[in-house]
């Protein structure tokens, strides 16, 4: 399960994202101040970092840095102004969203960070030495992470294959994306926006369209084994799984 540090000295705001995200399979670490999270910091492993400005002990623009050597790092803030946005983005913050935000928009964010992680820890370990038959024998590496299901399909993230009916869907890079932010969030409807930057990784400037055509070849592709009717348009607002 992915460890997250939620640094926030408001408490009712704290435990509102705290109980979202572990609604939607994370783990979370509550600090209230900046001297707490950075003592929580070192003593556990964290996968992201969500960090308030604005806090007693240490302000939040001095931890930045030190956070971001282990973790990506997105800042929440009432703070609108450019300059603090440039300074921790400088600093070494992967993202900024101001107060207030929404939370799905928040999800999507996490799960881009979390992805861009995973996508770099992959490739770093594809470019170490092999290691000798024994040793992998003793210490196998690549363990298997979780399947996703949804009804007739299966999604699994490591090896990137998808089956709908127990059959292989081929699908491309953007597309499997695409079907692992929804099936890992069946009840949520996600905006053009929400899916394009979860699944390109970068900020939405593409046309509606670009969406629109993704969606009508996976649903090309799926319409063999009669799934493809999962995939609902919510009309003025997104996709979602029926």
């Amino acid at each position: 399960m992915q460890r997250i540090l939620i640094v926030e000295d408001d408490a009712e705001n704290n435990q509102m994202l705290r109980d979202y995200l572990e609604d939607h399979g994370y783990l979370c670490t509550q600090a209230y101040s900046g001297s707490e999270g950075k003592l929580l910091f070192t003593m556990e492993e964290y996968d992201l970092i969500l960090l308030d400005l604005m806090l007693p002990g240490i302000a939040g623009e001095e931890l930045v840095s030190l956070f971001a050597e282990k973790a990506p790092v997105i800042v929440l803030s009432a703070k609108s102004g450019l300059d603090s946005k440039v300074e921790v983005l400088s600093a070494g913050a992967e993202d900024y969203l101001c107060k207030p935000f929404d939370l799905q928009e928040l999800l999507v964010r996490i799960q881009v960070q979390l992805r861009r992680r995973r996508k770099a820890d992959t490739t770093e370990r594809a470019e170490q030495p092999a290691k000798n038959p024994e040793e992998t024998k003793q210490n196998p590496a690549g363990e298997i992470g979780r399947v996703y299901s949804y009804r007739a399909w299966t999604l699994n993230p490591d090896t990137q294959e998808m089956t709908a009916e127990g059959e292989m869907i081929e699908l491309t890079r953007h597309e499997f994306l695409i079907m692992e932010l929804l099936i890992r969030n069946p009840r949520r409807v996600f905006t053009k926006q929400m899916i394009y930057e979860y699944a390109w990784g970068e900020e939405y400037f593409a046309e509606d369209k670009t969406i629109n055509v993704h969606i009508s070849n996976i649903r090309s592709k799926l319409k063999k084994s009669g799934t493809d009717t999962y995939i609902q348009t919510v009309w003025g607002m997104g996709f979602k799984l029926s």
